[in-house]
Parts: C-alpha cells; sequence; structure tokens
C-alpha cells in the first residue's frame, strides 16, 4: 500500500503560500482588519494545516481568510470559489449513505473526503455568513453539517444561492450530483 504524505515540498509551500497571499490582497473585504503577515506566522507555525490548505487548493476551493475567532485564537479559512470545489462534487453525504448505495456509486462521500482532507463541512450558519462575503454557489449547491436527527432518517441538508437568496434544502444523504459539492472551514 502506498503512503500518503501529508508535508509538502519546499516549492509547494513556496508556492501555495504565494497563493494564498494574492487571495488575501485581492479579496481584503473578506478580511479587512486582518494582516497577512500575522496570518502566514499562524499558518508556517503549523506545516500540517498547509498540507490541508493545499488539498484544498488542489480540489478548486481557492481557499481565504474569512475571519479571526478571538476566543480560539484562530484564524478561520473556508473555500471561497465562486461554485462548490470541482473537485470535490458528485459525492454523497457519508459513508453510511456511500454503503447504502447498491449501484451506481460515487468515487467518495462529502464527510470521507473532508476527513481526509483534515477539514469540515460547513455548518448551515458558517455558509450563510460566508454568502455575505459574496455570491457562492448561483449553479451548483454544498453539502452541511447535517443534525444527527435528519440524518438518523436518511436525510442530508445541502445550500445553494438562487434569486439573490440563500437557501437551504434536503435531499436523501445517498444522492449525488454533478453540481454538488462541499465546502469546507480550516481553522488555524
Amino acid at each position: 500500500m502506498m503512503e500518503t504524505t501529508t508535508e509538502l515540498s519546499p516549492e509547494e509551500r513556496v508556492e501555495l503560500l504565494s497563493a494564498l497571499e494574492a487571495r488575501f490582497e485581492k479579496h481584503m473585504k473578506r478580511h479587512h482588519d486582518l494582516a497577512w503577515a500575522t496570518v502566514r506566522a499562524k499558518l508556517e507555525a503549523h506545516p500540517e494545516k498547509l498540507w490541508s490548505l493545499h488539498e484544498m487548493e488542489r480540489t478548486g476551493g481557492e481557499p481565504d481568510v474569512i475571519g479571526y475567532d478571538k476566543q480560539t485564537d484562530e484564524y478561520l479559512l473556508c473555500d471561497c470559489a465562486a461554485e462548490s470545489p470541482d473537485g470535490r462534487r458528485s459525492l454523497c453525504y457519508d459513508r453510511a449513505a456511500l454503503n447504502a448505495r447498491k449501484e451506481n456509486k460515487p468515487k467518495s462521500s462529502a464527510l470521507d473526503m473532508a476527513e481526509a482532507m483534515g477539514i469540515e463541512l460547513l455548518t448551515e450558519e458558517q455558509y450563510r455568513a460566508l454568502q455575505t462575503l459574496g455570491a457562492f454557489d448561483t449553479k451548483t449547491s454544498s453539502w452541511l453539517v447535517t443534525a444527527p436527527d435528519i440524518r438518523k432518517l436518511g436525510g442530508a441538508i445541502f445550500g445553494d444561492r438562487r434569486y439573490n437568496t440563500i437557501f437551504v434544502y434536503h435531499n436523501g444523504a445517498e444522492s449525488y450530483y454533478a453540481a454538488r459539492g462541499f465546502r469546507g472551514m480550516l481553522r488555524v
């Protein structure tokens, strides 16, 4: 079995930090009161988080800083691609849903992929907050953290933006669509 490395090469680190800095500077309205130098120092102190950000970037998420949690002293980085990341679409909600499919199984589930990347799916509250920073998922949708009571009954929730309004819907957790993926959050 081939081992997966969670360390970036020096070249990958430089390339990732450069992309993150350029995005940070381009979209200051997402984090107008934060400074890149302090974010970068925090990122460099946590190389395992850089690997997760690299995975977010590699799968089309365009991660960016969207806030700072004073209580935990953590920066919040989230997928800010206009549409649900294309490298994370056509996934059912979780492992149980994937296992329940008898045929036409997707390659993975949103929760499994997020865990493998070291990130978390957005909650409905986080998704609605992200939507105040721009217009996201106007053509796609994103799975969201689903309450256990809903999941126990076979469902899962997802969100999108249509008609300049944020909608949160439900679907069977085992469903998957080419236009539905997931957005991730990383705390550093």
